[in-house]
């Protein structure tokens, strides 16, 4: 197995199981601690892999990431964005619902 294979595969298992400990994806992977640490952090420049510490601690995905689901671009957002305040109240509710639907960095705020 490559480690892209892995990586996706690990990715895959993340969003069904929506949290696991290193150990646990180590053991199962038959790697080493530290090469799934570097697969994560490869794997946080793409998707919305979070990480925490101590006890309960491990690898998650975001709630809100769907594999399976499309979602806008930031720059297909912004010009969305943009264009909002320019049209009439029922588009703009549907525009909203667009972006409220295909926007992956909703509630987010940076």
């Amino acid at each position: 197995m490559t480690a892209n294979e892995r990586r996706k595969m690990l990715l895959e298992r993340l969003c069904v199981r929506r949290h696991e400990t290193r150990e646990n994806l180590a053991t199962e992977f038959g790697v080493s601690l530290r090469t799934i640490e570097r697969d994560v952090v490869r794997l946080m420049t793409e998707y919305p892999i979070i990480t925490t510490q101590g006890y309960g601690g491990g690898i998650g995905v975001e709630d809100w990431y769907k594999p399976d689901m499309k979602y806008l671009t930031d720059q297909q957002v912004e010009l969305l964005e943009e264009l909002l305040p320019t049209l009439t109240e029922s588009k703009a509710a549907v525009m909203q619902s667009i972006l409220d639907t295909f926007n992956p960095r909703r509630g987010k705020k940076d």
